[in-house]
């Protein structure tokens, strides 16, 4: 009988220490996945303050790439004038804005010459139909700038490169197009389309 009572003992012992164990084994677990969950909440917390400043660095870079192209041409533009139009820019503007009557009009880059006033818009992807908008721009520009009134009014569009029918269709319009010559300079592409 004292072999059954021996079992038993030592089974209670055992089944006492499994008890034991387990409980500091759950202590442990709930511990630890306590510990688990306040390291995710700050992870989550983390990567959330990372998102924000991440939105808000694209919305900066964003912008910037709204300017790229006009910070790009317009240092270009003085000797492109130079060149093309024998005349040097007394005067250059970025992003000049004028408004009359509540009526906004914006011209990226704006340099004068003794007898001519350059208009030159910017876009980042040149369209077939922005070489129509400058041209109707164009048209605008001496109402609100009628300080040019005596000077030629030459419309230039501007951007890194131009597709072939951008380049057709603006050469066809009489729309000097300003863009990268093999990626080396600044330079008007269709010079001599347009003057013929």
């Amino acid at each position: 009988m004292s072999t059954i009572e021996d079992k038993v003992e030592r089974l209670d012992s055992i089944l006492g220490q499994f008890i034991v164990h387990t409980d500091v084994a759950l202590r442990r677990l709930e511990n630890d996945t306590k510990a688990f969950k306040d390291e995710m909440k700050a992870f989550r917390d983390e990567m959330r303050e990372d998102r924000k400043e991440m939105n808000r660095q694209w919305a900066a870079l964003a912008k910037k790439m709204g300017t790229l192209d006009e910070d790009l041409i317009a240092p270009a533009t003085r000797p492109v004038i130079k060149k093309y139009f024998g005349c040097e820019p007394t005067t250059r503007a970025i992003r000049i804005l004028r408004r009359i009557n509540g009526e906004d009009f914006e011209v990226d880059v704006l340099a004068v010459c003794e007898d001519k006033v350059f208009m030159i818009e910017v876009r980042s992807t040149p369209k077939v139909e922005y070489v129509d908008e400058i041209l109707m721009k164009a048209s605008q520009f001496k109402k609100f700038f009628p300080e040019y009134e005596n000077k030629e009014l030459m419309p230039i569009f501007g951007s890194i490169v131009f597709p072939e029918n951008v380049i057709k269709y603006a050469s066809k319009k009489g729309v000097y197009l300003m863009a990268y010559r093999e990626w080396e300079y600044m330079d008007i592409v269709n010079f001599d389309e347009v003057k013929r």
